[in-house]
C-alpha cells in the first residue's frame, strides 16, 4: 500500500515566485488499484507524482511504501514512473542497451539482465529484431514500448504513468492502453495520470480530482461524471458518452448521470425510448 499522509509542498519559498504546489493532501494507495489522478495544468498532479516516486523530497506530510518512508532506497525501488513523452528519455544505442539501463545500474548479473530485456520486451509486444534496432529509427508508438518496457524491466510493484497516450495517434493509443490494462491484469499497481476522462473511465476503479494543490473529489470514475459543478472547478470534461447522457437529462428524460460506457447508453436510452 502507499500511503500519503498531509503532503503539502510549495516551490521558491520565501521569494517573490513563491507558488503552493499542494495542501493538505491525503490518500491511500491500495495494492491492485488502477488510480487515476487527473486535473488541469497546474493543478499540482506531477509534483504529487515525484513526491510518491522520491523524486521531490518532502517538505511537509508523509509519504509510505508498504509501511517504509518514501526515504527509504528499498521503498524507492518498488515504484516505477513513465514521464509524459518518455521517447524523449531514450539514449542509449540500441533498444536493448535501452531497455537494459536501470537493471544494469541496480547491480544485477548480465544474465538476469538479459531475461527482463527479453521478459519486458515481450510484455510491451516489441518483437526480438528490434533489439539490435536504435530506438530513434521507431515510431512513436513504439518509442513509447521501449521507454515502459525499460521501467518493467526493473519490476515495480507500483507503476506511475505520467499522461502516458499524449501525442500518440489514435491506433497507436489503443495498443498502449491495451498495454496498460494488461499489466494491471498481471498484478501491476497503476497510477495513472491523465485529464482524458474517457481513458479514466473505462480504466480507472478509483479517480482523484486535484485543483490547485487541492483533493476536490476521491471515489469511482462514474460518481464523478455526474457532478458537472467539481469537473468545471478543475477545469475538466466528463466523457463524450456521459455529455450525451447530460445533454438527455437537461432535456427532461430520466437518464442515468453515471453512464461511461456506449453499451450502458445504448441500453439506457433504448430502455427510455420503449417505454414511451
Amino acid at each position: 500500500m502507499i500511503e500519503v499522509k498531509n503532503v503539502s509542498y510549495t516551490y521558491m519559498k520565501k521569494t517573490p515566485f513563491e507558488k503552493t504546489a499542494l495542501q493538505e493532501i491525503s490518500f491511500n494507495v491500495n495494492e491492485g488499484d488502477f488510480l487515476a489522478i487527473a486535473g488541469h495544468t497546474g493543478s499540482g498532479k506531477s509534483t504529487l507524482i515525484q513526491i510518491i516516486a522520491g523524486l521531490i523530497d518532502l517538505e511537509n506530510g508523509v509519504v509510505e511504501i508498504d509501511g517504509e518512508t518514501i526515504k527509504n532506497k528499498t521503498a524507492r525501488r518498488k515504484i516505477g514512473i513513465v514521464f509524459q513523452y518518455p521517447e524523449y528519455q531514450l539514449f542509449e544505442e540500441t533498444v536493448e542497451k535501452d531497455i537494459a539501463f536501470g537493471p544494469r545500474n541496480f547491480g544485477l548479473s548480465e544474465s538476469e539482465i538479459s531475461v527482463r530485456v527479453n521478459e519486458a520486451m515481450k510484455f510491451v509486444d516489441l518483437e526480438e529484431s528490434l533489439k539490435n534496432v536504435s530506438p530513434f529509427e521507431l515510431s512513436g508508438g513504439q518509442k513509447r514500448r521501449v521507454a515502459i518496457a525499460g521501467i518493467l524491466a526493473l519490476k515495480p510493484k507500483y507503476l506511475i504513468l505520467d499522461e502516458p497516450t499524449a501525442g500518440l495517434d489514435p491506433k497507436a493509443k489503443k495498443n498502449l492502453l491495451a498495454e496498460i490494462k494488461k499489466l494491471h491484469r498481471a498484478g501491476v499497481t497503476i497510477i495513472f495520470v491523465s485529464h482524458a476522462m474517457e481513458d479514466i473511465a473505462v480504466l480507472a476503479n478509483r479517480v482523484i480530482v486535484l485543483a490547485q494543490g487541492k483533493i476536490l473529489f476521491e471515489g469511482e470514475p462514474r460518481k464523478l461524471f455526474g457532478q458537472a459543478e467539481i469537473l468545471e472547478r478543475a477545469g475538466l470534461l466528463p466523457p463524450p458518452v456521459s455529455q450525451v447522457m447530460q445533454k438527455f437529462l437537461r432535456a427532461g428524460f430520466n437518464v442515468s448521470t453515471e453512464i461511461i460506457t456506449l453499451d450502458e447508453a445504448e441500453k439506457e436510452l433504448k430502455k427510455i425510448f420503449s417505454a414511451r
